[in-house]
């Protein structure tokens, strides 16, 4: 039988985690004691019995009172049932974090409008700036994007299968938007008048077993956006402490797969040929990016979506 603690209140819970998923919110043979608090004061886990703790409604509106829902997983997502209630958290319109293989990010439903507004309010992103996908599959891809260039038989490149070597991986690819993507996620209201019709979004498939086990039980990709101290140019690598800084902001959870290296992916613009890199990260320049050594000029790094 698998145990599931749940800490809070300075009370463990104990259940058996199939009988609670299976029944939404009963707890057979539920067994209390007690434990030291916990190192942040989060919850680990959705329970319906205290008001201060995550509660779902009937509707597709995500709504809580106070508390953080917070998720300790396996970096190998062994334990991957322990994401269920998170994916059912995000259909709701949560915003949380959640780990890739570069950095932490903060995430929502790419369909919930309500979501993307809070998501750029709890970083304070400005509304001009884009934002960035977290996609499954190729096939979310190819819905939310122009798609990557497969070649046309008249000298055009076809970048399609040197893409593919790339992904899953420490990449964010810039590609323009096709009409599914809402408005919200895109370039818009820029004071740059030569790329103000430019409507690119920032796609992200990383390589990292936690994310691509929510992300395989979502119908949509998610917005993502970076987590960087709130008052230095640095990035958060630990969960607990993103916890603490940005929770009081309006996260609804964080799931926690251990400290981070903090080295953000590799940008490459893919709306012009030959593909430029915007961003050095973690993910090798390859023989088909274009990289200059110069410094990236200003209507360039805003280009840049406000990605991992």
């Amino acid at each position: 039988m698998q145990t599931v603690h749940v800490c809070g209140d300075n009370k463990l819970w104990r259940f058996d985690a199939l009988s609670f998923f299976a029944s939404g919110v009963s707890f057979p043979s539920t067994r209390v004691s007690f434990c030291a608090p916990t190192r942040s004061r989060v919850v680990s886990m959705v329970i319906k019995r205290s008001p201060k703790r995550l509660k779902y409604t009937t509707g597709s509106r995500f709504t809580k009172e106070d508390g953080l829902v917070h998720i300790e997983a396996d970096p190998s997502a062994s334990d991957s049932w322990k994401l269920e209630p998170i994916v059912e958290m995000l259909r709701q319109g949560a915003v949380g974090v959640i780990p890739t293989d570069t950095l932490y990010a903060i995430v929502c439903d790419l369909r919930s409008h309500s979501a993307i507004e809070r998501l750029r309010r709890i970083k304070n992103i400005e509304a001009s700036k884009p934002l960035s996908i977290l996609c499954s599959s190729f096939r979310d891809i190819d819905k939310y994007t122009a798609g990557f260039p497969r070649g046309d038989g008249q000298g055009h490149a076809n970048l399609f299968r040197a893409v593919k070597h790339c992904l899953p991986g420490p990449y964010t690819f810039i590609l323009i938007a096709s009409k599914e993507l809402p408005k919200q996620c895109i370039r818009f209201g820029t004071s740059s008048a030569k790329y103000a019709s430019r409507k690119n979004v920032g796609v992200r498939m990383p390589d990292d077993a936690i994310c691509q086990s929510i992300l395989k039980e979502m119908d949509a990709p998610l917005i993502c956006t970076s987590i960087k101290f709130q008052k230095e140019d640095e990035w958060m690598i630990d969960p607990v402490m993103i916890a603490d800084t940005y929770g009081p902001e309006g996260l609804d959870f964080v799931v926690d797969g251990g400290l981070r290296v903090a080295e953000p992916s590799t940008v490459v613009d893919m709306t012009k040929m030959p593909p430029k890199v915007l961003r050095h990260g973690k993910g090798p320049i390859l023989h088909w990016m274009e990289s200059e050594d110069d410094q990236i000029v200003d209507v360039d790094k805003d280009l840049i979506p406000a990605g991992i």
